[in-house]
């Protein structure tokens, strides 16, 4: 059996798939589009007494089956024309009269409906209670009270769901009681004629405007039933808009006095109070900011906070700290790898392939995957917690200035986690200008794959206050975004903002389960890559840096060498940022080069570029470490350094973020005209970041 789950966004729809899918659970796409596509099975318990294999479906989090976003669509096709067994329908019981503009619309389809009526417990810590067998009762279909928050009612809602799948029902509408529902009856009797699905359903969009397709013939019968119906002077010839009243009556109208609220209940709630210290107009921000600085520091700071007063040298942070485990386990890992292969007679270069480009260049990037992870966790904590839209509306005034709205703030948001699920996440924009320009913003937001770079030069360039100068690296992202969106919004995508709508949902303590999940999903694609295109493309700069053009082996990364007489052709563009001026720059040139495919390369590429001859990880073991940072030291002033981090931050950001974004403009003048406008403003701000410094006396 498949059951597809249905609701409102924030309405724990997410969390409810966790805890029924487990680690089943995968993420794909729908087809034809890029929304995530999320399934499992059902693991169920031997109290919920169901023995069958239930595959489950998250439909994306709609507020209607109207088709005006990717996400409606999807949702009403599945219902509509995928048929499953059984619809979940998710409703958020503190906020019951909107959810159930959803519910009325899935109960116009044929298929079989359980309402999982959830945050009852939310609801009764607010001084109210909602009748479940009551609203069962008026509804027409079976209600279970849950909370996937707390694990409550999920055995009783799958038995009841798994009998339910099994009965016939037909369609019924909740507009049927007022002024259309005589022509809602005729037109789904002329679709039962012609043997449709979901008759009743069709007929309301069809009222709406919308014909299904293969019956343009009906469209003059009607347009003559329609022409019956009464809408008064206030809707006109509007019957979208009359449908949508008509239903929002019928459900007041229909379930009054089934949700009560005791006497007082009606005060400020937890999260309103909450909301007057975290949304404040003049504390909301810093509080925000605040908060942020304090996320950087934990993952990238050493020392930790005032630990270097206390003790000599300090603590490091849980970032630092756990960076360091993880080096040292890969440095073990490629030191084994290393003598089995001598052992087993391997020659020199296939040892070095291995070992000193494979394994060095993977492991150096894997090395940073806790502190990854820490980042992640922090982002999800905010997701989890409602603080995440909190931000957005807080965001919304400052960035209106600069031509978007605060819906633009989460994308750009998620672009410090990756790239190309926050270039997905710009659909959500209704205006086309916004979108794009969100887009063309979105490298100026550190993502997780450039955060290597920074702990790298953190460590060995700004020794005592790497955190810093990572604080310093995110702040000269978002300058950026502010001053080339005011430049855009002049010029070629002039417009104002649109208008920014959004629920603020109830705070509450994060799952751990949802997190869990959450870091999985966010970076296993960083793993993936670390261990394919990653150890691929080392083994590639491997063979450039160890050949001639004539294929003859030569020593590692000489001036003679492939990768030696390319990067120093490119060396000249590079001289006014600053980094390219000593004997050793067409090194980090080729890094930035390797970078616009992936930038987790960057790092491999300069562990295996500046320190080709030393045992041990370039990272990690403390010779090869000490022989990196004094290479980066030669080469790099604090000045320098900062250019070449500016540069990595604002350029391309990866070759599947350029894909993305292509998907997303769907236009070839914009994509490359994008790319364009990425390198052009990674150059000019590398330039003003090295002279900026260096008059600062960096």
């Amino acid at each position: 059996m498949r059951f597809a789950l249905a609701g409102n966004p924030n309405c724990g729809k997410t969390t409810l798939f966790n805890l029924l899918t487990g680690s089943t659970a995968h993420v794909g796409n729908w087809p034809g589009v890029t929304v995530d596509r999320r399934e499992g099975v059902y693991k169920g318990t031997p109290r919920s007494g169901v023995s069958q294999k239930i595959e489950i479906i998250d439909l994306p989090g709609i507020y209607s089956l109207s088709p005006y976003t990717p996400e409606e669509v999807i949702a009403r096709d599945y219902i509509l024309e995928d048929g499953p067994d059984l619809v979940i329908n998710i409703v958020d019981s503190t906020n019951l009269e909107r959810n159930l503009y959803l519910t009325t619309q899935i109960m116009e389809s044929d298929i079989p409906v359980v309402v999982a009526l959830n945050m009852t417990d939310v609801l009764r810590k607010n001084g109210g209670s909602v009748d479940a067998r009551e609203l069962s009762e008026r509804l027409g279909a079976p209600v279970v009270s849950i909370s996937a928050l707390r694990s409550e009612g999920i055995d009783e809602l799958m038995r009841t769901a798994a009998e339910a799948a099994g009965k016939p029902r037909n369609g019924s509408s909740i507009i049927e009681n007022s002024c259309m529902g005589d022509a809602v009856r005729d037109i789904a009797r002329l679709f039962r004629e012609r043997g449709l699905t979901n008759p009743v359903f069709r007929a309301v969009k069809a009222i709406e405007g919308n014909i299904p397709r293969g019956e343009a013939d009906l469209a003059g019968e009607i347009e003559d039933i329609k022409g019956r119906i009464e809408l008064g002077e206030v809707f006109e010839d509007d019957f979208e808009a009359a449908a949508a009243d008509a239903r929002y009556g019928g459900i007041t109208e229909k379930f009054r006095g089934v949700v009560t609220l005791l006497p007082g209940a009606r005060g400020m709630s937890v999260s309103d109070r909450i909301d007057r210290v975290l949304t404040h107009k003049l504390l909301g921000l810093p509080i925000f900011f605040i908060f942020m600085y304090f996320v950087f520091h934990l993952t990238f700071a050493e020392p930790l906070l005032f630990t270097d007063l206390v003790t000599d040298g300090g603590v490091p942070s849980p970032g630092v700290m756990m960076q360091g485990w993880m080096g040292s386990f890969t440095e073990w890992a490629r030191g084994a790898v290393g003598g089995a292969m001598e052992s087993a007679g391997a020659s020199a270069w296939a040892k070095g392939l291995v070992a000193d480009g494979v394994f060095a260049g993977v492991g150096s990037v894997l090395s940073f995957l806790p502190q990854i992870l820490m980042l992640f966790l922090f982002l999800s904590i905010m997701e989890d917690s409602g603080y995440m839209a909190r931000a957005a509306f807080l965001m919304d005034r400052p960035l209106r200035r600069f031509g978007l709205s605060g819906k633009a703030f989460l994308p750009l948001l998620m672009g410090f986690g990756c790239s190309v699920p926050a270039m997905m996440g710009t659909r959500t924009l209704d205006d086309e200008k916004e979108r794009r320009l969100t887009i063309m913003l979105m490298p100026f937001f550190s993502c997780g794959a450039k955060l290597p770079i920074w702990a790298m030069f953190g460590a060995a360039v700004f020794p005592g206050s790497a955190g810093n100068a990572v604080f310093a690296i995110y702040a000269i992202g978002i300058a950026a975004a502010v001053v080339t969106s005011i430049i855009l919004r002049k010029t070629i995508l002039r417009g104002a903002a649109s208008v920014f709508i959004m629920e603020l949902p109830a705070y509450h303590l994060p799952r751990p389960l949802n997190l869990l999940i959450h870091l999985w999903e966010k970076t296993r694609g960083f793993v993936i890559r670390a261990t394919t295109i990653i150890a691929g493309a080392t083994v590639v700069i491997w063979c450039l840096s160890n050949f001639n053009f004539s294929l003859d082996m030569v020593e590692p990364n000489s001036p003679g060498s492939i990768v030696g007489v390319l990067g120093r052709l490119a060396v000249p563009i590079f001289i006014p940022l600053g980094f390219a001026s000593t004997p050793e720059a067409w090194k980090a040139v080729v890094a930035i080069v390797t970078g616009l495919i992936a930038k987790e390369m960057v790092v491999s590429t300069l562990g295996v570029l500046y320190n080709p001859e030393v045992e041990g990880d370039a990272l990690e073991d403390e010779t090869a470490s000490g022989a990196l940072a004094a290479a980066l030291v030669a080469s790099f002033s604090p000045a320098s350094a900062l250019s070449f981090m500016t540069f990595n931050l604002l350029s391309v950001p990866c070759m599947a973020a350029v894909a993305s974004a292509n998907g997303e403009m769907r236009n070839a003048r914009w994509i490359w005209g994008t790319i364009a406008f990425w390198l052009l403003t990674a150059w000019c701000g590398a330039f003003i970041v090295f002279h900026a410094a260096r008059l600062l006396g960096f």
